[in-house]
Parts: C-alpha cells; structure tokens; sequence
C-alpha cells in the first residue's frame, strides 16, 4: 500500500475491523471506510509514518483513547493523528468510520499560500475526538461518493483537498521540536510568491528569483527550498496547474486561452502536463468539476 498504509490497515485488521473500500486518490492522498463490531479491544497505533483524519459516521460511543478517560467517539466527530504519533484505544461497540490518509508534505504548498507561514514550522496537531461541522459534512461527502469510477474519484480528490486545508487552519501546530535556520525572510518570501503569481503567462528562470531574492542562483535556490518545500521549478509547476484546475472549474476559456494564462507553450503543451499531474485531460475535469 502507499507510504506505508499498510501499518494502520494492518492494526485495525488484526483488531477485527472490516476494510469496506479502500481508494487511492492521487496526489499521494488515500481513503479507507472502515467498520466493527466488538465487545472490546485494544487497538494501539505506533509511528505510522502519515497523518490521518477519522470521522465517526456512525456508533463509536464507548470508544476512547487511553490517555483520555470518560472522552467518547460518536457520529461526525473527528480525530487528527500526526504520523509522529503514538496512541492506544479502548474500542467496544458497533463503529462506521471514515480515515483520510495523507503525508506531512500536503501541509507545505498550503502553509505557504494560505497561512503565510514556512511548511517546516507547521505539523498536524493530535487531536481526539474535536468537532467542526465543516469537516464533517465534506467527510460524508467522501463518503457518499463513487471511489471505482475516474469521475467519482477525481471529485474525492477535489473535496479531500478542501478537508486539508480546513485542517491546516483549525488543527495545525507551531512545531516547538524544531529551530529553524536557513531560508528566505518571510518578507523575501512574500515577495517571491507574488512575482511568481503575476509571471505566470511567461518563462520563469531561476536568475530571475534569484535576483529578486538578490542572492546568488546556488544560496538562493537551496534557501529557496528550505522556506517553500520544494525547488523554484517544482513550486512554479504546481501554481501553473493550480491556476489551471481554478481557470477550468470557474470559467468557460478555451483551452487555448487557459494554457495562455497559465504560461504554457500551447494546448497540446498544457493538456500532456495537466494529464501528467492529474491522471486526466483538462476538458475532462471541466466537465466534472462544473456537474459536481
């Protein structure tokens, strides 16, 4: 299974949990539904190495984590597990639950563009048993969706990305394990981020960053990665496709124009990049994203 699913799937299998489906969304994001039914059980989860999201959809009430006695699950409340964690539950009764599989690195692009902030400075917080209505109802939307068909699945795609970034505003933690050394100044920063935004429709090199950094290409480009999480290309490539997925889902652009605005060579060009990072052609996602 992917980055290591196979350490939770494997404990709440040994614990007499049903997987019900299981989905790989792309974009290194999966989904699993889960069930059970036992008089009661210890279930303890270890380092699993990615984060997860559960939400009860149905029972749980006399479920509870160990270290928090008297605290109980039930229907639309959540747990947030970093994959740093440790913990262990007592679980007794019928259960229905949803998990959302995800890594640490889906928090960078986010913390960047949403919160101001540098990727290495955040985490999921471990959170048990929290309320947020938001969160809930996209959970039961991942929950009444199609995860067998292309369509269905890109639309799970879409909302699990809206669930990230509800949970890196309302469950996010200043790591306090971690000084930070090296990297651009948060207003250098800030400053990239808009250059790159409104430089889109052309070439962007890295002496152009660079010299709005006014640092060498070598110092700028491993700094540059330290407070972005990821090298200028790669970052330039993911705002290029994330004007395109906006563009496609809320205009009616030819593609020609789309690929225009988003700086790529042509249509052709855009469709086999939006292909590649997607797994389907823009007209595709337009036609299932403007039907949701």
């Amino acid at each position: 299974m992917p980055f290591g699913l196979h350490s939770v799937c494997r404990t709440l299998s040994e614990t007499d949990a049903k997987l019900e489906r299981f989905a790989w969304l792309g974009d290194q994001l999966a989904i699993a539904e889960w069930s059970r039914f036992t008089d009661e059980v210890e279930t303890a989860y270890d380092h699993p190495g990615h984060h997860t999201l559960s939400c009860y959809l149905d029972g749980g009430y006399r479920t509870e984590r160990r270290k928090l006695p008297g605290r109980y699950g039930a229907p639309s409340r959540l747990c947030a597990l970093p994959g740093d964690h440790e913990s262990s539950w007592w679980v007794r009764g019928e259960m229905h639950f949803l998990h959302l599989y995800f890594l640490p690195e889906h928090f960078t692009r986010r913390a960047v563009q949403e919160l101001d902030r540098e990727p290495r400075e955040l985490t999921l917080a471990d959170r048990t048993y929290f309320e947020d209505e938001r969160i809930a109802a996209l959970c039961r939307m991942l929950i009444d969706e199609h995860w067998d068909d292309a369509d269905g699945k890109l639309r799970v795609n879409e909302t699990a990305h809206e669930v990230l970034s509800l949970l890196l505003r309302g469950q996010s933690a200043t790591r306090a394990d971690l000084a930070l050394k090296g990297g651009l100044a948060p207003a250098v920063r800030r400053r990239l981020c808009e250059y790159i935004d409104a430089h889109l429709t052309q070439p962007i090199t890295l002496g152009d960053l660079a010299n709005e950094a006014a640092l060498s290409e070598y110092h700028f480009a491993r700094m540059f990665r330290l407070s972005f999480g990821a090298a200028p290309h790669a970052w330039i490539a993911g705002r290029r496709i994330e004007r395109a997925r906006a563009l496609l889902r809320h205009t009616a652009l030819p593609l020609a124009e789309v690929a225009a605005q988003c700086g790529y060579a042509n249509a052709a060009h855009f469709s086999h990049r939006f292909r590649d990072a997607l797994g389907v052609a823009p007209n595709a996602f337009r036609r299932i994203m403007q039907a949701a």
